[in-house]
Formats: C-alpha cells, structure tokens, sequence
C-alpha cells in the first residue's frame, strides 16, 4: 500500500490535518502510528483503512480485505453479539457456513461466547472492544488498521494483540497500529511513523539489525505462559509447533522353531524308538515293564539284556 502526496482537512476551511504525506507499507511488515494527542494519528489510519478519503493525493494498492479497529468500538447498535458478527461476516464476503465458523472461533478465542446473547450497548468497553476485534479478523485481512487496540482490554486480551499481529504478518499481511501505552514494545522490528504538522516521517533503523533465531524446547503446558513472556520481553514469536509425539516401538514376536527341526540324540542308532507322544515326555525302555508295576531287574542273574527275574 502506498499513500502518494496525501492531503486531508475537515471541511472547506478547515486546516489541513494532513498535508504532502508520502508513504509505503510492504506485506508482512508491521508500522507503529506515534504522535501527540491531536496531531492526525487517527486520521491517517482511517484513510489507510479506506474510511476517510483524501482530498488531494491518493491511496493506491491497498488490499482487497482490511480490517478496522477504530479506537471507540461503536456499540450503540440494536443487536446482539452474534447477529452483528454474523452480519459482519457476510459484508465481508463469507457464506454462511463459513460466517458461522469464524464467529464461533473468534467468540471463542476472544473470550465473547457468553456474551454472545447480550445487546452490544450493554456491553462494558473492554468486551465492546473485543467484540471489534473479532468482527475486523472474520476474514483474514491483507491489511489490519488498528487505533489504540489494547485500551480497556483486560491484562489477557491484551497479549492476545501481538498474536493477532503476528497472524496477519504471517500470511502476508500489512498491520498498521496507533499506541500510547508503549505495548507495541512487543512487536521487535516494528516501522516507526511519526505524524506531526501535518507530515509522516519515519525513524531511521537502528545499525544493529542482527537478529538472531533461538529454538527453545518447553512441556507442552507451559506453551502458553512462555510465549507471553517472550513477547512481554520484546521477542518475536516466529511459530510454536505442535507438541512432538515420541514414535511408538514396534514389538516384533520371536520367531517359533519347529519341533521338527530340533535333533534327536537317539536318532541314528538301532532299536531307536519312535518319538510320537506328547513333547517332553520320557519313553520307557524296551521290555522293561514301568516301575509301578512291582517287578526288578537282578543285573547279576539277567544273561540276556531285558531279562526279567521273578
């Protein structure tokens, strides 16, 4: 997206707010919005997002799909939750199926599902604001415009934004956001526009770009907790994997030996008796009767081997 030689005022008359603006936002980059109160912050965001139109100049390349955080979420609509996310998601382009979908994820996701019911002017200003960025991430924006998105979020929801953020960078979008509570510490790499008298002019990098990419391993409950931490710290969250599953052994059976194939020590001589009973079980002698039955074998009177003597 470019802004080429933009200039805005408010009425005939009026001053000009913005004046000779020149400026260019690249998918997958990220600029912060700083200022003083009333120098154009907001204005050149809802020029960017394509709720304002310049008086001079023009906004070319802007994606086909924006999503738009303005800093008061407009709650003063006569609906529910879901029938304004619901209507939301079909301006956007989605089918039904699809719009229900994302209203549940994003409900879900954002803390919202049991409010889902609830009129939007009964809402508190923290839900109000949720309910905004949901409806701005229906469909995933090509550019995300976002004016003071973490006032009146509670401390959770807050550092779910630099998530939203790094979604959008991550399939190739733009993100534009406007911060006076110095959250956008947590996005490291972040461009630097500052708007005053009624120019945009960016800080220049700073000489030490090396970025240095350290993989870290953590038990898959303590995912959560530590990527908040990372990001409170400035980091930059590339992805998280999904949990690693250690691979499942594979037992493999001893193969059996054939009863066949074992040698039998009396095989080969004369007189060997057949070996047709049960495995393992002792064949008797050759006219020797078993020994229960109440005979014996005088060795000295026997002459011929089997002999019995009574």
């Amino acid at each position: 997206m470019r802004l080429e030689d933009v200039r805005l005022r408010y009425g005939r008359s009026g001053p000009w707010v913005l004046r000779g603006v020149t400026a260019r936002l690249d998918p997958g980059e990220v600029a912060v919005v700083l200022g003083r109160n009333g120098a154009g912050k907001s204005t050149l965001l809802q020029l960017c997002a394509g709720v304002l139109r310049p008086a001079r100049g023009r906004v070319v390349d802007r994606p086909r799909h924006v999503g738009w955080v303005p800093e008061r979420f407009p709650a003063d609509q006569p609906c529910t939750v879901t029938r304004y996310l619901t209507a939301m998601g079909r301006v956007a382009g989605l089918g039904r199926a699809d719009t229900d979908r994302a209203v549940d994820r994003w409900t879900d996701r954002l803390g919202l599902t049991p409010f889902r019911e609830v009129r939007l002017p009964d809402l508190s200003k923290g839900t109000a604001q949720k309910v905004g960025l949901a409806q701005a991430m229906l469909r995933t924006p090509g550019l995300l415009v976002l004016d003071e998105p973490w006032e009146g979020l509670d401390s959770a929801a807050r550092g779910l934004v630099p998530e939203l953020i790094d979604e959008v960078l991550a399939d190739g979008g733009a993100v534009l956001v406007s911060d006076h509570r110095g959250e956008t510490v947590r996005l490291p790499g972040a461009r630097h526009w500052t708007v005053a008298d009624g120019l945009v002019t960016e800080e220049a990098a700073s000489g030490d770009g090396a970025v240095a990419v350290v993989e870290v391993a953590v038990p898959a409950a303590r995912v959560a907790g530590t990527v908040a931490r990372l990001r409170a710290d400035g980091h930059h969250i590339l992805r998280v994997r999904e949990p690693a599953t250690p691979p499942t052994p594979v037992l493999v059976p001893p193969t059996p030996v054939p009863s066949s194939s074992v040698a039998d020590p009396s095989a080969g001589r004369p007189g060997a008796p057949a070996t047709g009973g049960p495995a393992g079980a002792a064949e008797p002698s050759v006219g020797v009767p078993p020994p229960d039955s109440g005979s014996t074998v005088d060795p000295a009177r026997s002459g011929r081997p089997g002999e019995v003597a009574r």
